[in-house]
């Protein structure tokens, strides 16, 4: 699985985003996809989150939980 990104090239996209650069400028200049940095900017408008979420599936089976029902 990749690694994401640093939380400082997310800082420093998101403030470039801020000062005026469009999201195509700014995918230009740090060498990331258009939306990727609109994601961020839009993900950090509506929750003010900058730095990155958990990657993966939570650990364990899904059936745990009704065990009960099918095997005894």
């Amino acid at each position: 699985m990749s690694r994401s990104y640093s939380e400082d090239l997310r800082v420093r996209v998101i403030a470039a985003v801020r000062g005026g650069l469009s999201t195509r400028q700014t995918a230009a200049r740090f060498g990331i996809g258009v939306s990727t940095v609109g994601t961020w900017y839009r993900r950090y408008r509506a929750t003010g989150e900058i730095a990155a979420r958990k990657q993966g599936q939570p650990g364990g089976s899904k059936l745990a939980a009704h065990g009960g029902l099918f095997w005894p």
